[in-house]
Formats: C-alpha cells, sequence, structure tokens
C-alpha cells in the first residue's frame, strides 16, 4: 500500500489527459503519504504534551491528528482501488487536503466555542504550508486547488464568525490577513498553472519526437530485415554475413514492358504496386525477407538473415500463392497478366551497401542461378535448380515436379531444371523438355 508506483513511459500514452491522469495519481499518492508522515512524526511530542498538561485541547489535538492519518489512509485505499477514475482523484485530493487543513479549523473552532475566548490569529505559517506542499507535491490542476483554499479561507472568514468567535484580532487587521492570503494563494495556483502548462507542452514535443522516431523506425524496416535494422543502430560499422543455404526467388512480369508503352505512368507505378503489395502480404505471412523490385522483378529470400530450417519450403509455397495472388488479380481488373518464377538454393553473401540510401542485398552464383531460373522460365509456371528440388523432395514436400532438360542457362551451361506445379499431388517425376 505504501509503495510508490512507477510511471509508465511516456510513449504508452496517446493522449496529455491519460498521461497527466496517471502522474497526478502517482503524485497524489506521495502527497498523502508525506501528509501521514508529517502528523507521525508530531505524534509523540502531542502525546508528550497532553501527558504534561492533561488538559482537553491537547488531547482534542491528538484526537484530530488521528482523524486526519484516518482519513488520509482511507484516501490512499480510493487511489489503489479506482485508479482509472479521474473524478475519484478529485474527490481524493479535496478530502485529503481539507483533512489536513480543515481539520484544524475544526479544532480551533471547538476550542474557542468551548472556551468562549476568540481564535486569537490565523496560523498563516500552516496555511502557507499546507497550499504551498500541495501545490509543489500534487500540483493537480490550479482551479482545484483554488477550490481546496477557498475552502479554508471561507470556513475561516465566514463560518467562525457566524458562530460568533472573533477571528482577526487588533494585531492583524482583515486587509492585512486578506493580502497575506491573496498572495499565497496567487503564488501557490500560478506555480501549478505553470507547471501544468509547462507539462503540457512538454508532453506535446515528447509526443512529436517518439512519432518521429517510429516513422523513422517503420521506414528503417520498410528498407533493411528487423535484426539489421537494430545492428545498424547500434554500429555503424559493415554489416556483411555469410550463409551456407538458403532460397531465392525471383518473379518477372511477362512482356511488361510492352504494356508499359500501352499505358500511363500513373497507371503502371499503381498496376505494380497492387501487384507487389499483394506479394508483400504473401512474404510477412510466410516469414520471408523481401530483397527488391527491380523494375517489374520481384526477389524475395528464405534462410536470412536468420537460419531458416523449411527455407525452400516457403519459398515454394510463396510461389504457389503467388500465382494465385495474379489469378485473383487478373479475374478482379480484367487483365491477363502472365507471371515467371524461379527459384533456386545455395549459399549467399549477404549485406548492407549505401551511405545514404540503405539496402540490403545478396550476391553470389546462387543469385545469379535464381535470375536464370526466371529469365528462362516458362510463363505462369515456376521454375526450380536441382538443388531446390532435391530439398523439397527430401523434405517430403508434396507438389508435381517435372524434369525439364538440361536446358541450356546463360552463363551456367546446360542444367536439369524442374518445373513445379501448385497442386498438391505427390506423383511421379515425369520428364518435361
Amino acid at each position: 500500500m505504501f509503495g510508490f508506483p512507477k510511471l509508465a513511459p511516456i510513449y504508452e500514452f496517446k493522449t496529455y489527459d491519460q498521461w497527466r491522469h496517471q502522474f497526478m495519481r502517482r503524485r497524489l499518492r506521495l502527497g498523502i503519504l508525506f501528509g501521514l508522515l508529517y502528523f507521525i512524526t508530531f505524534l509523540p511530542l502531542d502525546t508528550l504534551k497532553y501527558l504534561s498538561s492533561r488538559e482537553l485541547a491537547d488531547l482534542l489535538w491528538i484526537v484530530t491528528n488521528v482523524i486526519r492519518m484516518g482519513l488520509l489512509l482511507f484516501c490512499l485505499g480510493l487511489i489503489r482501488k479506482n485508479s482509472n477514475r479521474p473524478r475519484h482523484l478529485t474527490a481524493v485530493f479535496l478530502v485529503a487536503s481539507w483533512s489536513i487543513s480543515l481539520l484544524h479549523r475544526f479544532h480551533e473552532t471547538y476550542v474557542g466555542l468551548a472556551s468562549q475566548t476568540p481564535i486569537s490569529e490565523p496560523d498563516l505559517f500552516s496555511w502557507a504550508l499546507s497550499f504551498i506542499t500541495q501545490a509543489t507535491l500534487i500540483p493537480v490542476g490550479w482551479p482545484l486547488h483554488l477550490i481546496s483554499q477557498l475552502g479554508v479561507i471561507v470556513y475561516y472568514l465566514v463560518v467562525n464568525p457566524l458562530l460568533g468567535l472573533q477571528v482577526v484580532t487588533p494585531g492583524l487587521p482583515a486587509a492585512s490577513l486578506l493580502l497575506n492570503t491573496f498572495w499565497i494563494c496567487c503564488i501557490c495556483n500560478c506555480s501549478v498553472y505553470f507547471y501544468e502548462k509547462l507539462s503540457r507542452e512538454n508532453f506535446a514535443i515528447n509526443r512529436q519526437l517518439l512519432e518521429a522516431q517510429e516513422k523513422s523506425e517503420r521506414l528503417l524496416l520498410n528498407i533493411l530485415p528487423g535484426p539489421i535494422a537494430e545492428q545498424l543502430k547500434r554500429s555503424p560499422d559493415i554489416i556483411a554475413e555469410s550463409f551456407a543455404e538458403v532460397t531465392v526467388l525471383f518473379a518477372d512480369i511477362v512482356n511488361f514492358t510492352q504494356m508499359t508503352e500501352q499505358q500511363s505512368a500513373t497507371n503502371v507505378v499503381d498496376f505494380l504496386n497492387q501487384v507487389f503489395s499483394r506479394f508483400d502480404r504473401l512474404a510477412e505471412s510466410h516469414g520471408l525477407e523481401k530483397i527488391k523490385t527491380i523494375g517489374d522483378a520481384y526477389m524475395v529470400a528464405a534462410g536470412l538473415p536468420q537460419p531458416q530450417e523449411n527455407h525452400a519450403a516457403a519459398v515454394a509455397a510463396m510461389a504457389v500463392e503467388m500465382q494465385k495472388a495474379l489469378a485473383e488479380f487478373n479475374a478482379e481488373t480484367n487483365q491477363s497478366i502472365a507471371l515467371r518464377i524461379g527459384i533456386h538454393t545455395g549459399p549467399v553473401v549477404a549485406g548492407v551497401i549505401g551511405l545514404k540510401k540503405f539496402a540490403y542485398d545478396l550476391w553470389g552464383d546462387t543469385v545469379n542461378t535464381a535470375s536464370r531460373m526466371e529469365s528462362h522460365g516458362i510463363p505462369n509456371r515456376i521454375q526450380i535448380s536441382e538443388a531446390t528440388y532435391r530439398c523439397l523432395r527430401e523434405n517430403g514436400e508434396r507438389y508435381e515436379f517435372h524434369q525439364r532438360g538440361p536446358i541450356v542457362i546463360k552463363g551456367k551451361g546446360a542444367m536439369v531444371t524442374y518445373l513445379m506445379d501448385p497442386q498438391t499431388t505427390d506423383t511421379a517425376v515425369s520428364s518435361l523438355v
């Protein structure tokens, strides 16, 4: 109950009011704890005073302070129970504030009525101490502080005289009392007002900085894989790594150049954005890493920057869904777009290049071979290398494979390749030249 809860980081709050509520809850709890400690420290002195005097007024003062402490404990319980309700915090503040300041006035009134003596002078020291302490420890908003202060002042200057008690002595004229009280309240409320203004401005600046940081991180993650982006933020050193086995996919839109000659620039960009956005969602759903787009070509890889056991299967599954996605796109837009897909598995080197526009790229014969699998492929078919074919067969992936070749691949010579059909039938490998 007496612990000090930590305030959540500012980025967890979307609005200033949310942050302010949690902050005020914490500061209100702190102020109440200080009030409890204050009365606890004076309790032994008050008890010794009563034991030496045996006067009823001293005993009533001890009872008053015990009631104060009880009310403050009650307020702590309300804060703990109703932490997410702003109206409860307002009520708790007023109860806690008046339990400290008004109960003192009640004690003075009772003693004055019992002894038929005037209240010799207002306790400006206790007023100033309580008002300034509240303003510094619990800056809950100047209107609420003003209500708390007026409650004490009105009681002292209005209620006491109505009860027949004198509250202003000749040595302290009413004008002087009002002037002192005015300046005490002004200083406290102005400090709370300026604190509130500064807090609001500080929150707005921090939110802008956090939003800018989040935007920068989102942009960076759109360019680089998450682990690479984190590594780049930690260290500006060259990022390069070798991977023993990954699977690379290239996809290319057939006759795209001829299509662009008959379309406006806006239509061309919109077309590519629609198609590649579908591919992006597929890559994310399969846990693949989009490397880049080159014109109308789309490149994706699996097994990096984090190793992945089923990298070939994941790429094969995406290739099948890419063809389905393009077929759905054609049906929706009345187009007849064809796609060539090529896949190869092998070692690569990956890293980040560039000074201003970072790029995460792959190098090696595996990349070149995957590109050749696409460029020497057949429209609307998925062509894979023998290395990828072995990975899929060894892992028991259920596709229909048609052997093609050996065919002459530019820069590679004669190679045996396979066409993979998007069907889940486990048939024998057939030959297709």
